[in-house]
């Protein structure tokens, strides 16, 4: 397949998807509405914040909303026109897509609707919500949640699932650094984040499987990408293989805590950046119809990679900031990745490019 022939999303998908997203939040919304009415009737969350008060049951029902939306609005995309080769993806790797993009939706509706309401309380202080604002206030939460995950979900790319998987990871990591019980935590390492057995790690572990999953989403949608570059097909396999390998090994280090299993929680940590180093020192030679724009950023990534190491051996930062280092270099790249992928398919070439 040629750049020229890398099909295309017709106009009506974004018709069809906006109108579909807004009856989505149109329905969410009247649902919304009515727990709204039910808690300012039974004065049930007065308070916009603390304990069971309103942005809890607002971040619950904006999460439910989001989570139904995206399903929704990412299995609908199978039937549209010019999606085709979604439909061509054996249906437990679609599923396993399904769940991922559902998980990091609601997640991220949860964590920014406690965000939003964390600053209304401190902007409203000591007020006390009766049941019109009750009603209004979580009619246009469930609403808005559910309009942004179907539109979201159903029109993802690549760009945007790249985009998705940043938010998810950065907003997360940094939430299960709010509510940690050891306020100490980074004089070990960064994965002491996840052995606390509360909030914080949920938070933290719960990231990672997440981000995980994410990231072996992105096989079905790189594959496809670098299909239609006119990439080999031995190249395609091996990134998509060590896409998924990176995402597997991210998931196995929230699944298995340096408090539950060591071993396990480095080999996992270890395959991924195996991978990682795979991807950015192979580069030149498994991605050939990359613009050569991308190599150079990626030996950036490779100097500033080496320039950590060198810099923990000798100790000028400790082992925490190490890690946050890497874990930042790997996503940086594969954002960059991405979007250097988007530029190379465009028709018209604005960089040169590695001729086989």
């Amino acid at each position: 397949m040629t750049t020229a022939d890398a099909p295309t999303v017709p106009a009506r998908l974004t018709l069809r998807a906006e109108a579909e997203a807004l009856l989505a939040a149109m329905i969410s919304g009247a649902l919304g509405a009515i727990v709204g009415l039910i808690l300012g009737l039974t004065d049930a969350a007065p308070n916009l914040w603390g304990e069971w008060s309103f942005a809890v049951w607002a971040a619950i029902t904006a999460s439910i909303a989001a989570g139904i939306s995206a399903t929704l609005g990412y299995w609908r995309a199978r039937t549209t026109d010019g999606q085709e080769w979604r439909r061509e993806i054996a249906q437990w790797r679609y599923v396993v897509s399904t769940v991922s993009v559902v998980i990091a939706h609601v997640a991220l509706t949860a964590i920014a609707t406690l965000a939003a309401f964390a600053v209304l309380a401190r902007s409203f202080i000591g007020v006390e919500l009766n049941g019109f604002w009750t009603t209004v206030l979580l009619a246009v939460t469930a609403g808005v949640a559910a309009w942004l995950s179907y539109l979201s979900a159903s029109e993802m790319t690549t760009q945007r699932l790249t985009s998705l998987l940043v938010a998810f990871i950065g907003i997360g990591t940094i939430a299960a650094m709010l509510t940690t019980s050891d306020p100490k935590w980074w004089e070990y390492h960064f994965s002491q984040l996840g052995t606390f057995n509360d909030i914080s790690s949920f938070l933290f572990n719960g990231t990672l499987i997440a981000a995980g999953l994410l990231v072996t989403t992105f096989t079905l949608y790189v594959g496809r990408d670098l299909r239609a570059l006119g990439e080999s097909k031995t190249g395609i396999r091996i990134v998509t293989t060590a896409l998924a390998i990176m995402g597997i090994m991210l998931a196995c280090v929230g699944i298995f805590p340096v408090d539950v299993n060591l071993l396990l929680h480095n080999l996992s940590a270890s395959g991924m950046a195996l991978m990682f180093l795979l991807l950015l020192v192979g580069g030149p030679w498994i991605m050939r119809r990359m613009p050569r724009a991308y190599f150079i950023a990626s030996w950036t990534f490779l100097a500033a990679l080496v320039a950590s190491i060198v810099l923990f051996v000798v100790g000028y930062f400790g082992l925490t900031a190490f890690e946050i280092i890497v874990f930042a270099l790997i996503f940086g790249w594969l954002a960059v990745f991405i979007r250097f992928m988007g530029v190379a398919s465009d028709p018209e070439p604005h960089l040169p490019i590695i001729d086989d």
